[in-house]
């Protein structure tokens, strides 16, 4: 089939795919450059990082193949911010935009701070390439900015709401000095910013490598195309599930505080190719930080389907076309300043199994288990006899999971 835009020639099936693949490399190797030269141990060794490429809509055409679901929002929402804020006609080549707030930036959470640089080809703004890296300290109450018992955004670390921090190539200082100030571990920090800076700047001179030879117009409608590949991949797998109306309720034990067994329920409508998901039900935002925001519940929707339905779709916004969500405004799973979001996490998995419990009846060749019940965070904090400085060292554990039919151990 060819892939035609308004007003742009046919783009064959051949083209777009080299095309989409050339993307694809775009971010891999941006996130084996922020791997490579990042110094903290949660980048380089955890990896917990992503980049993208997204449009001038928002809409995310390509992302690093390691890069984690969560991290969907975070970039989409950026970017996002960047189209409410500033007109796309005063964006110019050389800047860049950096934010990390939930409630204000796109964000999910403080520690994950996003990246966005424009892409221009022939003078035009065709796209932003994008990082995302979970900095192990940003300020706040705690040391590691993500200990239980905060309440309160403020108290979870610095909040950046989308701001400009490099202008037409030179880095804004005033911005700069306020962020690193409110940042334990300033060292680590620099080394970590300057990963994601490099990463950036890598992206942005291979899509201009890609655009010297290929026009934008055929760049936009490879866009187009990309995203509408996988909305019909999910289309097709969606119309394989019965229609029909199907629900399921699970809990979180407690926010860690003072409240107990939260539901998390789902209603998921199927109709033809299309499916909605309406969270009504679902328990009040908590004053435990384990609370998601809308954008958040986004990526942990994708994630779901895209497992149950086609686990081998691209990672793009192509995989929400056919899904409608909702969600109470003020829920544990669309939290509203100023709820604490530290380990959203906890959270998105007891989504991820109330969907797969809500659809584990109509896709019986689709077998799901329970996500593990809790990512757990070991961070250890102490001081360096020789320097006199602060050290911070954090590790996510992932308790047992089930053993399936690939990794299950077998007798020689």
């Amino acid at each position: 089939m060819l892939v035609r835009s308004p007003g742009q020639e046919a783009l064959s099936p051949i083209r777009l795919q080299l095309l989409q693949n050339a993307l694809a490399s775009v971010t891999d190797e941006m996130f084996a450059a922020l791997t490579r030269t990042a110094f903290s141990s949660n980048i380089k060794e955890r990896r917990d990082h992503s980049t993208a490429i997204i449009d001038t809509e928002g809409r995310l055409i390509a992302q690093a193949a390691h890069s984690l679901p969560i991290h969907l929002s975070g970039l989409i929402g950026l970017v996002g911010a960047i189209g409410a804020r500033y007109p796309l006609e005063t964006i110019r080549p050389g800047d860049m935009f950096i934010a990390n707030d939930p409630h204000e930036g796109g964000g999910s959470h403080l520690p994950d701070i996003n990246t966005a640089e424009p892409v221009f080809a022939n003078g035009k703004l065709i796209c932003f390439v994008c990082t995302i890296a979970h900095h192990a300290d940003i300020g706040g109450a705690r040391a590691g900015s993500m200990a239980s018992g905060l309440t309160e955004i403020y108290q979870e670390g610095i909040r950046i709401p989308l701001v400009k921090l490099f202008a037409q190539g030179e880095r804004v200082e005033d911005v700069w000095t306020l962020i690193l100030l409110n940042m334990r571990m300033r060292e680590e920090r620099l080394g970590d910013f300057n990963a994601q800076f490099a990463a950036s700047r890598l992206g942005l001179r291979r899509m201009e490598e890609l655009t010297a030879t290929t026009d934008p117009e055929t760049l936009l409608a490879a866009f187009e195309g990309i995203l509408a590949g996988t909305e019909r991949r999910m289309r097709h797998a969606i119309a394989s599930i019965p229609d029909g109306v199907y629900a399921f309720t699970d809990l979180m034990d407690g926010d860690g505080l003072a409240v107990f067994d939260i539901p998390i329920a789902v209603r998921i409508e199927v109709a033809g190719d299309e499916i909605a998901l309406d969270f009504e039900g679902t328990g009040p935002q908590v004053p435990g930080n384990i609370n998601l925001v809308f954008n958040g519940l986004q990526s942990t929707v994708a994630f779901a389907l895209k497992v149950l339905l086609d686990p081998h779709a691209p990672n793009n916004s192509g995989l929400l076309r056919p899904v409608t969500i909702t969600a109470p405004c003020g829920s544990i799973v669309n939290a509203t300043a100023p709820a604490a979001v530290a380990h959203r996490v906890q959270t998105g998995m007891r989504v991820v199994d109330a969907i797969f419990g809500a659809l584990r009846m109509p896709s019986p060749r689709r077998p799901t288990v329970r996500t593990p019940p809790r990512c757990s965070t070991a961070a250890i904090r102490g001081r360096d006899a020789s320097t006199s400085t602060s050290r911070r060292w954090a590790e996510a554990r992932g308790p047992a999971v089930p053993a399936t039919a690939r990794t299950a151990s077998r007798p020689d």
